[in-house]
């Protein structure tokens, strides 16, 4: 089970790029953080979750 922002959520084995898709996200417009670290954005494509995983997840919204 991973932990995304608080909720739990199957997505053990799935790629973050996959999981952000699954969820109308765009990765361009997110920073994400797993177990305490910053996920690289060039990284997105190679991140898979583990089993145990504890993720957040921040959207960006533009407007002024």
């Amino acid at each position: 089970m991973i932990r995304i922002n608080g909720e739990d959520t199957a997505a053990d084995g799935m790629k973050l790029t996959e999981w952000l898709s699954s969820q109308g996200l765009d990765e361009k417009r997110v920073a994400v953080m797993i177990n305490g670290s910053i996920v690289t954005k060039d990284s997105y494509e190679s991140t898979v979750f583990q089993d145990g995983d504890e993720a957040d997840i921040i959207g960006f919204v533009g407007g002024g």
